[in-house]
């Protein structure tokens, strides 16, 4: 009888782990798993400088930019070049380069910038004496490219 005795023991403990291997399946079918959470988005990298807009005229307001653009100046006149810019760089060379009708250099001048978004830079040339009647251009680069050139004319004292 002894026999019988360990032979409920054994099923019960048999019933028991299957019992409870089936618990655990249950309940590690149930679980849901949560995917991954997404990976950050990359920082937009800074954007490269470029110019966005260029005006010349004979006065500028106190944010630098050409106050009535205009492509003919008298002789008195002062020349105002106004260059905004858009975008971010530790250094970038923007140089404005102003010539007479046949090229020859009338100023050649470049302002170093840090520019960290928007921003406006102006050039300005004067003659107290007068500018020759004819045609003249000023020339826009930016480190060393060339990204506007605008022609404009002095009128002759009649």
């Amino acid at each position: 009888m002894h026999a019988n005795r360990h032979v409920p023991r054994t099923r019960s403990h048999l019933a028991l782990a299957v019992g409870a291997l089936l618990l655990c399946g249950l309940a590690a079918c149930g679980k849901k798993t949560e995917p991954p959470p997404p990976a950050p988005a990359p920082a937009p990298a800074p954007q490269a400088v470029r110019v966005t807009q260029v005006e010349i005229g004979n006065a500028i307001g106190p944010d630098k930019r050409v106050t009535a653009p205009t492509r003919s100046f008298a002789p008195a006149d002062t020349l105002y070049v106004s260059v905004a810019t858009d975008g971010s760089a530790a250094s970038a060379a923007l140089r404005a380069l102003w010539t007479y009708e046949d090229g020859q250099v009338v100023d050649d001048s470049t302002q170093n910038l840090a520019p960290t978004g928007p921003a406006v830079t102006e050039f300005h040339l004067s003659k107290p004496d007068g500018w020759p009647a004819g045609g003249y251009q000023v020339e826009i680069l930016l480190d060393g490219a060339t990204v506007a050139t605008e022609s404009f004319s002095v009128a002759g004292v009649g």
